[in-house]
């Protein structure tokens, strides 16, 4: 009995804890079981949003750095950008764009004013100029390592915070900030690995530094001092320092005595703005020669010619190949104009140190009373420029530059002559062919003339200016200008280098012709 009564706690010790695993046994389940969880790629496509959206608002907030550069005082700040470069403002004058990197992130230069007390200095000091170049580029190392670890702190701040807000739960907010920081990191080592330092040798300008292409030196500078991309950055800083002591009068385009400058035209159309253009191109660039492959009228009749008479007073002189709009009526009335060259037929004349010839477009297609002869027409054309020039280069006198409207004749150029310039296309294009001809064809200087209000898009005007050197009187560089079209004020200038101009590269080899026979210039 005494054994009985001594079991019975335990024994109603474990019927409660029976009854009591029965009560919970039947329970409802919570309220929360109630609600249907999300599908996984919702919640990870949630997150993304907000890891994205949080990171761009911490850097819109805090991820600002202001440093001195120099004797500026400028605001680096990185962007999500889709194509990644470097965008230098420079207020109010601009903006230049440099293809630096391939990466989701922009780094974005405001160039905020000039310091008068440093800029002083180096007036008062001008020997410390000669120290400018190592001091801009300790400045900008500075700021960018700056900037590194302020965009760190920003991207976790924002997607942290963003987080909270959101989930209301630390883990998940904690998450976020992770995975903003891996983001920025991998695009951190995607931009460095895309890196390309020649990038500030071909910028894009806009604004009013677009009419100043003195800002990054002229053809010659740019061929022979490109050693390393701290000392283009120093000179893009020393120069934005002598326009801003410019005041109100950018400065004066001073190219190289040395070089030869071309201005290439194309595809006018009776577009009547193209001859202010021109003429302002020619007085900025100091153009010594004006080449117009064609295209100049819509219909070629009489009764648009006096649509040309600008050409005479350009300022430089005019060399034009025939289009197919261009009809033999267009082509005499400008062989009696003054200062203007007509090729055709693969005639050959001397200007400005350069020899050129070229050939007129065989088809005038607003003639409908005939077929037009298509691409065969052109191949043939094509060859009898390519004759000319072999006969040219035979007699001792080689042609430096080929003009061709139709792209079809400039491709039979190939290995006669070192440059071959076209239009028609109107669009810009530039390629080195099989046997080492570099073609160039140009858009349309003229936005494809009065028709392009047909269109909802107006194009663009193009044109470009070449420089060649005077001695070899190969090409150096090239600048291309586009201009908004049809009610449009946009201005985009940008500069190019061959590749064979290109830091680190090898010289290519003269050009050849089919004989395989190198071309060399004449003495």
């Amino acid at each position: 009995m005494a054994s009985v009564l001594a079991a019975a706690p335990r024994r109603l010790l474990e019927a409660a804890r029976a009854l009591a695993r029965r009560h919970r046994s039947r329970r409802p389940p919570p309220a929360t079981s109630l609600v249907p969880r999300p599908h996984p790629w919702l919640d990870a496509l949630g997150m993304v949003g907000v890891v994205l959206l949080g990171a761009w608002l911490g850097l819109l907030i805090v991820g600002d750095v202001r440093v001195p550069v120099g004797p500026m005082d400028t605001t680096m700040t990185l962007r999500p950008s889709l194509t990644g470069g470097t965008k230098i403002n420079v207020s109010p004058l601009g903006a230049l764009r440099l293809d630096s990197h391939q990466a989701p992130v922009r780094l974005d230069v405001n160039v905020d004013q000039l310091d008068p007390v440093r800029a002083q200095a180096l007036v008062d000091h001008p020997e410390r100029l000669s120290g400018l170049q190592q001091e801009v580029t300790h400045d900008v190392e500075h700021g960018t390592l700056d900037l590194a670890v302020r965009s760190c702190v920003a991207v976790v701040f924002g997607a942290t915070a963003l987080g909270l807000v959101v989930y209301r739960r630390p883990r998940r907010a904690l998450t976020a900030g992770g995975l903003a920081l891996a983001l920025l990191t991998a695009s951190g080592t995607t931009a460095y690995a895309t890196w390309n330092p020649a990038s500030v040798l071909e910028p894009r300008f806009s604004g009013l530094l677009s009419s100043a292409p003195s800002l990054v030196g002229n053809a010659r500078s740019i061929v022979t001092e490109f050693d390393v991309y701290q000392q283009e950055l120093a000179r893009l800083v020393t120069n934005v320092t002598k326009l801003y002591d410019a005041t109100s009068t950018l400065p004066a385009y001073e190219p190289d005595p040395t070089t030869i400058r071309v201005l290439h035209v194309s595809d006018i159309h009776l577009n009547p703005a193209s001859w202010k253009i021109i003429a302002s191109l020619a007085r900025q660039y100091r153009v010594n020669v004006i080449v117009d492959s064609g295209d100049t009228m819509d219909h070629g009749t009489a009764a648009e010619n006096g649509f040309l008479d600008p050409v005479e007073d350009l300022g430089a002189p005019y060399v034009w190949v025939r289009g197919n709009h261009d009809s033999r009526t267009t082509q005499r009335y400008l062989e009696r104009m003054k200062n203007v060259h007509v090729l055709d037929d693969g005639r050959a004349i001397t200007l400005a140190g350069l020899r050129f010839a070229g050939i007129g477009d065989p088809q005038f297609t607003p003639d409908r009373s005939s077929a037009p002869g298509g691409a065969r027409a052109e191949e043939l054309a094509g060859a009898r420029l390519a004759s000319a020039l072999s006969d040219q280069k035979a007699a001792g006198t080689p042609v430096d530059i080929a003009i061709a409207h139709e792209p079809t004749a400039a491709r039979e150029t190939d290995g006669e002559v070192p440059l071959v310039l076209a239009g028609h296309l109107h669009r810009e294009t530039m390629e080195v062919m099989p046997y080492g001809t570099r073609l160039r064809i140009e858009g349309s200087t003229g936005g494809s003339g009065l028709r392009a209000v047909e269109d909802d898009d107006p194009d663009p005007i193009e044109a470009s200016i070449l420089y060649l050197d005077r001695d070899t009187r190969r090409l150096q560089a090239w600048d291309e200008i586009k201009l908004g079209g049809l009610g449009l004020t946009a201005a985009e200038v940008t500069r190019h280098l061959p590749r064979e101009n290109q830091p680190g590269a090898h010289p290519t080899p003269a050009p050849r012709d089919r004989s395989g026979t190198p071309r060399t210039p004449a003495p």
